[in-house]
């Protein structure tokens, strides 16, 4: 592994993503709390979170498509010596399509990300009766749309504001890794900021990441408070769109859908058994199908299928189980267990209100 000093290892994981990105995650490496790993030329970057034993890698190995093979050899056998285990969270079909003859990688879809060519956007508004009026919903409640810096945006106290809003209106506590919230305090240099107004106040704020060797970008965080009205986030997807086309794009995604599509089959039992069960109860820590919904009546181009690759014979409990506390920042069980009180500590406030209407008198007719 090249010994570098931080502000160093930034840089030239910057430069690496900005000529090689091809994940829709590239970007992200930049986040908060994403380490890096380069290659011996220093050709290749790789940004990682460490779980105990297992090293969880930020999509893929950001390099040219033709070093991808010994990137991952010399990542790979870096790892063996430190006895650390591998898996490849959200890759795409470029890297799976690379391991799938090894015979030493499991592959298992973990859900799907939705595909558009902006450039086609305008036609999709104008043929879509509901989503114009889901535009003009927010136009007509005097709603906004303006670019911001980004790194007047890291500094953004309504943006904040904002941020803190949404979070404590999630059931999880906040996901990190490939989720991180906190995404505009990583490197902003090249993300795209739009925020929306109404009657002056930030109430939604859009953040987008570069996917810069597929002529695109990812749009990473899409966050509203509670007093944003019915049409803002689609009005931010709808001014990103229009920018993103006018600069030539080709490739837009609002990232993975975890669970998304029943993608599951080929997959171990015992992992499609239990994909299948969240997939059908966990909607009260984390609303996947309402996700899933939401990018769907964007009417996307395209579905792609995103991969977890672990280096091993067969996918394993322990593998997913890393995975889950990547992406918690904690224990899974823990995360769990905190989601669980969150979503009957809803449910009960939500019963008392309920009992509250009912109990008030009605008046005589």
């Amino acid at each position: 592994m090249t010994t570098l000093p931080d502000s160093e290892r930034t840089a030239l994981a910057r430069t690496l993503v900005l000529e090689h990105g091809w994940n829709s995650t590239a970007y992200q490496i930049l986040n908060p709390g994403i380490s890096h790993w380069f290659s011996a030329d220093r050709r290749a970057v790789i940004g990682l979170v460490r779980y105990g034993s297992h090293v969880l890698v930020a999509g893929a190995p950001v390099c040219s498509r033709e070093s991808l093979p010994r990137a991952v050899s010399e990542f790979e056998q870096d790892c063996a010596s430190r006895s650390l285990r591998i898996c490849y969270v959200c890759a795409g079909h470029r890297l799976r399509d690379e391991l799938a003859s090894t015979g030493l990688h499991s592959t298992v879809p973990i859900g799907a990300q939705p595909v558009w060519d902006p450039t086609q956007w305008a036609a999709i508004v104008a043929s879509r009766s509901s989503l114009r009026a889901q535009l003009n919903r927010a136009r007509n409640k005097g709603v906004s749309v303006q670019p911001l810096d980004p790194h007047t945006a890291a500094a953004d106290a309504e943006l904040a504001s904002v941020l803190r809003d949404w979070l404590q209106r999630r059931a999880l506590p906040p996901l990190h890794f490939l989720t991180e919230p906190d995404a505009l305090h990583g490197v902003v240099d090249d993300r795209m900021v739009l925020v929306a107004k109404m009657k002056g106040q930030v109430i939604a704020y859009l953040v987008a990441s570069p996917v810069p060797a597929r002529r695109g970008y990812l749009i990473e965080e899409l966050a509203r408070s509670g007093a944003a009205p019915n049409g803002a986030s689609e009005l931010l997807i709808d001014a990103a769109m229009r920018i993103f086309a006018g600069e030539g794009c080709t490739y837009v995604t609002l990232g993975l859908v975890a669970l998304a599509r029943n993608v599951f089959e080929g997959s171990p039992l015992w992992l499609r058994s239990l994909m299948y069960f969240a997939r059908a109860h966990a909607n009260r820590f984390y609303n996947f199908r309402g996700i899933e919904q939401f990018r769907a009546k964007l009417h996307p181009d395209r579905w792609e299928d995103i991969y977890a690759i672990s280096r091993e014979a067969r996918f394993s409990p322990g593998t997913l189980y890393a995975i889950g506390g990547a992406f918690a920042g904690i224990s899974p069980w823990r995360a769990i267990g905190l989601g669980m009180w969150n979503a009957l500590h809803t449910e009960m406030r939500n019963a008392r209100l309920l009992q509250s209407v009912l109990n008030r008198p009605h008046p005589k007719s």
